[in-house]
């Protein structure tokens, strides 16, 4: 082993071979140095497991592998075929064009984030932003922070901090990332008193909880899962009439954020916005990135006496959205604000995407993979909403479906394209949903099957 790694040549014999010298003039000195050392380590690695002693040619083209892998900007965009509509892995809601144009306006340049351009003195950040959530919710007043769980810490930090917080434990719920609904109330300050049991909790529980030190009511929406059976809770307005008589104010976690009746496109009613200020929550806590299909955010919106007090907390400081943020949730916002999201947000698109349409661009697709000499075929299947929305719902679809002897194998090679396309594998075979890939992502994801199975 010692021979062999003798005949390793030297990081400065490799410095000296034309392909490395085009690395270094690519990515500097300093750096190829450092991928071709790396490349030299693995090939030890590689030997000391039985391999044989690279050539030159092959260690400098590990440098460049590695090279291009460290320099690649991440996240890189990938085709989503999965038909997981919001695919928290993959970054959950795509932006609209123009949620895009306007962090590409906002970025390139100065912009008006906090300026009067009227009075020409300072401006407040959250204030355009703010018009197009009242104007949307029918809110009295609202701010944007960095995601849900920093609404909801900010909420309860700035109303709860060092008194008590009734919650059922049938809401007691973890969110992604391990984050627990206790933690972050834990870490507001606030005291946490559970009531009801886990399946079921009544009225006569919350009222029996009221007391002098009773600093709010919290409401978490299971916007990632659902109880089913002998189950019982309240309302949020049932919750309002229990509160509002002591002054205790209700605060609404509804986690997804759907400005649309998902109803109307075949799936169980989620909890609205506008229905929780319509009963009279004092605070509504939501996602930017979920069912809203805009940027990762935390909203809030409510009654102008409850949210005031949260502009002005230090934690609103620590948490607060930057101006890309900003920037595309007021253009995903005027959507609504228009009466278009359906059409322009791309999570609505998906949602509402006919079966018709479906079909038609699966059927296109086989076509031209069978004229390729692939084996695919046009099956039913279900997309997913995903992102932790609504829960076990699906929508019927269309898919393709490839056979191969190694799909395991076929699926990695896919991930390694350029774009990267992820599938899914069912039913022993691999499968294409349409209803999660841009018409303009068609002939890439086409191309990319076709080199792929040719491997």
């Amino acid at each position: 082993m010692t021979e062999a790694f003798s005949r390793l040549p030297s990081v400065d014999r490799l410095l000296a071979h034309p392909k490395a010298q085009t690395l270094v003039a690519s990515f500097g000195h300093a750096l190829t140095v450092d991928a071709l050392r790396q490349a030299l380590d693995d090939a030890r690695q590689s030997i000391r497991a039985g391999g044989d002693v690279p050539e030159a040619d092959a260690l400098v083209g590990a440098a460049s592998h590695t090279l291009h892998d460290w320099t690649t900007p991440r996240p890189q965009p990938v085709i989503n075929a999965t038909g997981v509509i919001l695919h928290t892995n993959l970054g959950r809601a795509p932006l609209s064009p123009q949620a895009m144009q306007a962090v590409w306006d906002a970025a390139g340049g100065y912009s008006d984030l906090e300026y009067d351009l009227a009075s020409g003195e300072r401006g407040h950040r959250m204030a355009a932003v703010q018009d197009l959530l009242c104007r949307v919710t029918g809110a009295e007043s609202a701010l944007v922070v960095n995601n849900n769980a920093g609404a909801v810490l900010l909420a309860l930090s700035a109303h709860a901090a060092g008194r008590e917080v009734i919650i059922s434990r049938g809401q007691l719920i973890e969110i992604g990332g391990g984050f627990r609904i206790p933690e972050v109330m834990a870490q507001s300050g606030a005291k946490l008193v559970q009531v009801g049991t886990t399946n079921r909790t009544h009225r006569r529980d919350y009222e029996a909880a009221l007391n002098d030190n009773t600093a709010a009511i919290l409401r978490a929406h299971s916007s990632n899962f659902r109880m089913v059976g002998f189950t019982t809770e309240v309302s949020i307005a049932e919750m309002v009439e229990i509160g509002q008589p002591r002054g205790v104010p209700v605060i609404d976690d509804l986690g997804s954020g759907a400005l649309l009746d998902t109803a109307a496109y075949g799936l169980t009613h989620e909890p609205m916005p506008q229905e929780s200020l319509a009963a009279g929550a004092a605070l509504v806590c939501f996602s930017g990135d979920k069912l809203l299909g805009g940027p990762q955010a935390g909203i809030v919106i409510g009654q102008g006496q409850y949210v005031e007090p949260l502009k002005r907390h230090p934690l609103a400081r620590a948490l607060r959205a930057d101006k890309l943020c900003l920037a595309a949730l007021s253009a995903t916002l005027t959507h609504y604000l228009k009466r278009e999201a359906e059409r322009e947000v791309p999570v609505w698109r998906m949602i509402s995407m006919p079966l018709e349409e479906i079909a038609r661009r699966a059927k296109r697709w086989a076509r031209k993979l069978r004229q390729a000499s692939i084996q695919a075929e046009v099956v039913q299947g279900r997309s997913t909403v995903g992102g932790g929305s609504l829960p076990g719902e699906t929508l019927p679809t269309w898919l393709v479906a490839i056979a191969c002897e190694s799909l395991d194998e076929l699926a990695a090679r896919l991930r390694r394209n350029d774009p990267p396309v992820i599938a899914r594998i069912e039913d022993g075979r691999l499968v294409l949903d349409p209803r999660t890939v841009a018409e303009g992502e068609e002939k890439t994801l086409l191309s990319a099957m076709m080199a792929t199975m040719v491997v």
